[in-house]
């Protein structure tokens, strides 16, 4: 009988071969699909402050395949037009530069030159209908292999560098990824102080005789963890304490995993705050970044609580009966070390305390910030850079792990650097919407004609409908791409116009995409992550799998119900 394979130890692509896969797949896309575009429309809303603001939108049953303009229609159009002035003035159309255009006759007429004297494609769609259009042949738009602006046009193989210098310091992709870096590098002195470290430890010692109340506690505090700043690879070393503290209070090891990783994704899945997924799929989305707080945090403090809940019926049962448990036998190693392992610890210095509290009000001032002036991505980032460099100075000041100046800046260089990899994804996913011809909804693009047919598929459907599929779309998306960051630039472009085709606000196409991407985190093989945190426990993914495929139906259940909720309150 053949041994069948370890699902865990599967080599998968690396997030740069992917998105390469796709780019490859996005240029082959657009010789098989014509481009298409939308025209737009100017909307005032009110934002975080009260006050009034405009944001461009599509026109729905506006969208129109690429056609080569219809020169004899628009020509016989254009010699009725020039005598009506009245219609000129409303357009802004000079007389005497249609005149121009008249002149040099029906077969030099073209889109740029009627572009030049403010007769543009959408305002000749809006007076004439599609029959400024020849029909007869869909038209494509392709990039070649090589080039640039300067040489040639754009080619798809320089999809890295255009994607990385589109956009301002206000959004993607330049923006997001300033703020990837500059959080990284403030995160990294934080982590390298061992703050974060120490007050764990010191939970963990302090909550010996509360078990049933010990876990609940840890499994807010690893939730708050990754709803802060998605903690994920840094539950590794605090899992190498978990596993055999949570054993000696009679759990097994998945309990551990569950209240250490998994407590982390719900946090991540529900954050209002997190800079490396709900702050780049909002910036991505063209929303305020870290906007629908409120709404956020409560649904944090409610799917925490039910999925600790659920995590404490399990565990329960498990400590009545520890035999049930699946991991029982590769939990033997953990309990003949249990002497040893769950009495490390590490000393709770005044300088962690000051730093963790000078953490906290930089928190409070951001989320004040955002929510209060109106704060954006530069005001953001400088905020993080304050909190590390003041949790810097503080290590300093109290001789915080032999920490010197130096150490600061090389702290911050390491932890920049550490995310250089996830600012480069969202390059490299911008550059997809390049190939696919951009994001521009009222450019010709193959993206837009995909837009359109994703649209189609779920027109007519409630809207509650609708965010539902998204929903489902972005879990399933996840299974593959782990990276929240990664993910939000790959699909939030298109998710977030797709919202408003459906009449549902983009706030609610973020919520989707962030609960999705959060939640199955804690499931999929291909999260790094988790295999880690796994191996460090000791579990086969296949028995992970048999316990978290059933509290992936249950956080599935309770992503649902915000959705729904979402959509009903009118989520902005």
């Amino acid at each position: 009988m053949k041994k069948g394979k370890d699902l865990t130890k599967l080599k998968t692509p690396h997030t740069y071969v992917i998105i390469f896969c796709v780019v490859i797949f996005a240029w082959l896309l657009t010789f098989l699909v014509p481009a298409g575009k939308f025209s737009t429309k100017e909307i005032q809303y009110e934002d975080a402050n009260g006050g009034v603001a405009s944001r461009t939108v599509l026109e729905q049953d506006s969208f129109r395949y690429a056609y080569n303009l219809d020169q004899a229609f628009v020509f016989d159009q254009l010699e009725e037009l020039v005598d009506n002035q009245k219609t000129l003035d409303s357009l802004g159309v000079e007389k005497e530069s249609l005149a121009a255009v008249l002149a040099d006759g029906e077969k030099n007429l073209s889109q740029k030159t009627l572009d030049e004297i403010a007769l543009t494609d959408d305002v000749l769609y809006a007076e004439y209908g599609e029959a400024i259009y020849d029909t007869s042949e869909k038209l494509h738009n392709t990039a070649k292999i090589w080039g640039t602006d300067d040489f040639g046009g754009f080619g798809f193989l320089n999809f890295i560098f255009e994607g990385l210098v589109s956009g301002d310091k206000y959004g993607s992709a330049v923006g997001i990824v300033a703020l990837i870096l500059v959080v990284g590098g403030a995160f990294g002195v934080i982590m390298r102080t061992g703050a974060i470290d120490a007050g764990i430890y010191a939970f963990i010692n302090r909550t010996k005789g509360l078990e049933r109340l010990a876990l609940p506690l840890l499994f807010f505090a690893f939730s708050f963890g990754g709803a802060t700043f998605g903690m994920a690879e840094e539950v590794i070393p605090f899992s190498m304490i978990m596993v055999p503290f949570v054993i000696a209070l009679g759990y097994d090891s998945i309990v551990a995993v569950t209240v250490t990783y998994v407590a982390s994704q719900v946090g991540n899945a529900t954050s209002w705050m997190s800079p490396f997924s709900v702050a780049v799929a909002q910036g991505i989305a063209g929303i305020p970044v870290l906007s629908g707080a409120t709404f956020r945090l409560i649904m944090w403090v409610v799917v925490t609580a039910l999925a600790a809940a659920y995590m404490m019926v399990y565990a329960e049962r498990i400590r009545k009966n520890p035999e049930s448990s699946i991991v029982y036998k590769s939990d033997a190693y953990f309990r003949k070390h249990i002497e040893n392992n769950v009495n490390e610890s590490k000393e709770f210095k005044l300088g962690h305390k000051v730093i963790l509290v000078e953490m906290f009000l930089v928190l409070i001032w951001i989320v004040w910030g955002v929510t209060q002036k109106g704060y954006y991505i530069p005001e953001i980032a400088s905020q993080f850079f304050v909190m590390g460099l003041l949790a810097g100075i503080f290590a300093v000041i109290f001789k915080v792990n032999d920490m010197g100046i130096n150490d600061i800046a090389t702290s911050f260089q390491s932890g920049a650097a550490d995310l250089a990899g996830t600012a480069v994804v969202v390059g490299m996913a911008k550059g997809i919407l390049l190939v696919l011809g951009g994001a521009d909804a009222s450019q010709y693009s193959t993206l837009n004609t995909v837009l359109h047919s994703i649209g189609s598929a779920l027109s007519g459907v409630p809207a509650v409908v609708g965010a539902w599929a998204m929903y489902i779309f972005q879990s399933l998306f996840n299974l593959v791409v782990t990276s929240n960051s990664g993910q939000a630039a790959l699909t939030m472009p298109i998710m977030a116009p797709l919202a408003d085709l459906l009449g549902i606000s983009r706030q609610i196409a973020v919520l989707a995409y962030q609960l999705g991407s959060g939640f199955m985190d804690a499931f999929t093989p291909v999260s790094a992550s988790l295999i880690g945190v796994l191996g460090v426990a000791r579990i086969d993914w296949i028995k992970w799998a048999r316990f978290q495929i059933k509290m992936q139906g249950f956080l599935f259940m309770l992503g649902t119900i915000f959705i729904v909720i979402a959509v009903m309150i009118g989520l902005q």
